[in-house]
């Protein structure tokens, strides 16, 4: 991968990122919640700040993406995920459930794009079918640990505190339904790397696009 030859765009998602946050800091529905949701936020941000200063950089496709995840889940920490106001997006599809928490874990399958990208540029992975399937299978394996970070913490605080933070909404199957959402985005992920780069051997020249 060459070096950047534009660092606007990235830059343009980090200072979008310090205003939402900033605006989604301002008293919140319930502080303890909006921490730990925003921690999550801060350690990919934090990390993809450094991978970025230390010349790890992606395209700006990658990094748009990946802002998906940033901004909604910033959002939902300032409401929690359950009150998100979405019920535009529930009436047009005559759903009763808030499914703003859906959205957003689709949205962390969007951190597929990166990884499959990273694998294609370095020629890790000359399978296709591996190239396609490993991305999604290292999202998988992380929507499941976090679920079991959530029902840790769940476990361990109860009551509103835990509701608010695992936005289940009375739905037994939260969890499983969540992971699924990450695959699905994963795949999605995926499957616009390959319609988008087209790769059928060799690494492209550019991390711009």
């Amino acid at each position: 991968m060459q070096p950047r030859k534009s660092h606007i765009f990235p830059l343009v998602l980090l200072c979008t990122y310090i205003v939402l946050f900033a605006i989604c800091a301002i008293s919140p529905y319930d502080r303890q919640t909006w921490f730990v949701e925003n921690l999550t936020v801060w350690i990919v941000v934090g990390a993809l700040l450094t991978m970025y200063l230390r010349g790890i950089q992606m395209s700006n496709t990658s990094y748009a993406f990946m802002a998906v995840f940033i901004f909604m889940h910033t959002i939902g920490g300032h409401y929690t995920f359950e009150r998100v106001p979405f019920d535009w997006f529930s009436d047009f599809f005559g759903y009763e459930r808030n499914h703003y928490d859906r959205i957003a874990h689709f949205a962390v399958g969007f951190y597929a794009y990166p990884i499959i990208e990273w694998l294609y540029y370095k020629n890790l992975v000359a399978n296709r079918f591996l190239l396609f399937t490993y991305p999604v299978f290292i999202i998988a394996t992380i929507a499941m640990s976090y679920e079991l970070v959530e029902w840790v913490y769940a476990a361990g605080y109860g009551g509103e505190e835990a509701a608010n933070y695992l936005g289940s909404q009375g739905d037994i199957w939260d969890a499983q339904r969540d992971m699924l959402a990450d695959t699905l985005g994963a795949i999605s992920a995926v499957s616009a790397f390959f319609f988008i780069k087209r790769p059928g051997g060799g690494g492209v020249s550019s991390t711009s696009k």
